[in-house]
């Protein structure tokens, strides 16, 4: 079993910075992308950003320029510097981490439980 802890969510204003993080532990191999998605009330879950196990980012355009993912393989941990922060940035973020154990294997995910995130404007 995998567990996956974010942390770092909170209150900010418009503007602002927060920093969230995710720990994962359990069962993980070296071959993992790990990232993040969010969910506003009354929409969907989308992705924001992913991080791969050799530190290839990818991001989605809403953030690009703003957030910034990292991770530390040795700790199994995920981090994400939001800057300047916007009202539509506000959502319940969760961490996600991306298994395959072998290279070529089926595909595993895990998701943490989310940490709310809200900007006011």
């Amino acid at each position: 079993q995998v567990q996956l802890v974010e942390s770092g969510g909170g209150l900010v204003q418009a503007g602002g910075s927060l920093r969230l993080s995710c720990a994962a532990s359990g069962r993980i191999s070296s071959i993992n992308d790990m990232g993040w998605y969010r969910q506003a009330p009354g929409l969907q879950r989308e992705w924001v950003t992913t991080i791969s196990g050799d530190g290839r980012t990818n991001y989605a355009d809403s953030v690009k320029g703003r957030f910034t993912i990292s991770r530390d393989s040795a700790k199994n941990a995920v981090y994400l510097q939001m800057n300047s922060l916007k009202a539509e940035d506000t959502g319940v973020y969760y961490c996600k981490l991306t298994d395959r154990y072998t290279p070529g294997a089926r595909a595993y995910n895990y998701w943490g439980q989310g940490t709310q995130v809200t900007v006011s404007s």
